[in-house]
C-alpha cells in the first residue's frame, strides 16, 4: 500500500486529542478589553451581538454555554461550565470535548434549552450564540441569570471568540491563543510544499449522501483560507446554512486535490461512512479518491460549529496530511 493509500485509511490522531498548548489554566483578571468598568458589586457590562448591554459577573463562577462555539470558547479559555449543549446529532457534549467538559450537564441541544435543568444550575452567566436555535430564547434565559449572545450567524470565528471571551473577563488571554494560532498558521504554510494553493473539499457523509460544510469565516473556511488553500466551486463563499445537501448524481462537485471526510451522531465512525462511501457509484471516480487523498477526520471538530479548540484539530489535521 502505497503511502498516500495508506493515508487516507486512518482517522488522524490529532483530531481526537486538542493541543495542550492552546489551553490556559490561568484565570487572571486582565482582559476586561473594551468593556465598562464594574460596580460595587462586582459587575461589568458587555454589549452583545444584538446590540443589547448586559451586566455581567466581573468574575463568573457558574457559567452555561448554550452552543457549541461557546462551549468551545470557554474550554479553551481554562473554564469548564456547569452546563452546556450536546453537539450537533450527540447526546453529550462534542465528542472533542469530552475529555474536557465531563463535568459539564447537558442542559440544551441546537434546537431547544431545558429550561429547568439549566435553571436548577443557578449559574450567573449564560452564553450562547446565533448557531443555536436557543437564540430565540434569550427573554425566558435573562429571568435565569445575564445572557450574552456572542455573535451572530456565520460570524467570523476569531470575533465569536473574542467575543465569549469578553464576556468571561478572558479577552487578554483570548489574543494570546489567536496570536499562537495565526503564528502556527503561518509556519504550517510554509511546509505544505507541492500542496500549496491545493484545492480541498469539506464534506460530512450522512445518511449515505455527503453534505458540503466548512465554507465561509468559520473555523474550517477560516483555516483553510489562511493556509492559502483553494475550495471547489460550490464551496466557495458563505453558506446558506449549516451544511448543503450535495445529490449523490453530482458528486463531481465535491471533488479536490484532497477531500476531508467526517461524519455526526452519537456512535460516529468516519472509517464506516467513508466504507459506505465507496460503494456508490462514481465515487471511485473522484480525484482524491484516485490519488489517495481521502483523508478521515473526526466528524465533531469539522462539521459544525466551532471554537479554537476545533481550529487547532483543523490545521492539526490539514498540516499532518498536506505538509511535506
Amino acid at each position: 500500500m502505497s503511502p498516500a493509500r495508506a493515508s487516507r485509511r486512518t482517522v488522524l490522531a490529532s483530531a481526537a486529542v486538542v493541543t495542550g498548548a492552546l489551553l490556559l489554566t490561568g484565570c487572571g483578571d486582565d482582559g476586561g478589553g473594551d468593556s465598562a468598568g464594574g460596580s460595587e458589586a462586582g459587575t461589568r457590562q458587555v454589549t452583545d451581538a444584538t446590540g443589547r448591554k448586559v451586566d455581567v459577573p466581573a468574575e463568573p463562577k457558574k457559567v452555561v454555554t448554550l452552543s457549541e462555539p461557546t462551549l468551545d470558547a470557554a474550554l479553551a479559555l481554562g473554564i469548564e461550565p456547569a452546563g452546556a449543549t450536546a453537539g450537533r446529532g450527540q447526546k453529550g457534549v462534542s465528542t472533542y470535548l469530552a475529555d474536557k467538559a465531563g463535568a459539564a450537564q447537558v442542559v440544551a441541544t441546537v434546537a431547544e434549552a431545558d429550561m429547568e435543568k439549566l435553571a436548577a444550575l443557578q449559574p450567573d452567566l449564560i452564553l450562547l450564540d446565533e448557531t443555536t436555535a436557543v437564540k430565540g430564547e434569550v427573554s425566558k434565559l435573562e429571568s435565569i441569570a445575564p445572557t450574552v449572545v456572542t455573535a451572530k450567524l456565520n460570524e467570523d470565528w476569531k470575533k465569536a471568540f473574542t467575543a465569549t471571551a469578553d464576556a468571561l473577563n478572558r479577552k487578554a488571554e483570548a489574543e494570546k491563543i489567536l496570536t499562537g494560532f495565526d503564528s502556527d498558521v503561518t509556519a504550517a504554510k510554509g511546509k505544505l510544499g507541492e500542496n500549496a494553493g491545493a484545492v480541498v473539499s469539506v464534506i460530512r457523509w450522512q445518511n449515505k449522501a455527503p453534505s458540503a460544510v466548512g465554507r465561509g469565516v468559520g473555523h474550517v473556511g477560516a483555516t483553510l483560507t489562511a493556509l492559502g488553500l483553494q475550495r471547489p466551486e460550490d464551496q466557495q463563499g458563505v453558506g446558506t446554512g449549516h451544511s448543503e445537501p450535495v445529490s449523490l448524481e453530482k458528486l463531481s462537485t465535491i471533488d479536490g486535490d484532497w477531500l476531508f471526510f467526517g461524519t455526526l451522531g452519537e456512535k460516529a465512525d468516519g472509517e464506516e461512512a467513508y466504507a459506505e462511501a465507496q460503494k456508490v457509484p462514481n465515487f471511485s471516480r473522484l480525484k482524491a479518491e484516485q490519488e489517495g487523498h481521502v483523508v478521515v477526520v473526526q466528524g465533531s471538530a469539522w462539521n459544525s460549529a466551532g471554537g479554537p479548540l476545533a481550529a487547532r484539530i483543523v490545521l492539526d489535521d490539514v498540516t499532518k496530511a498536506l505538509a511535506s
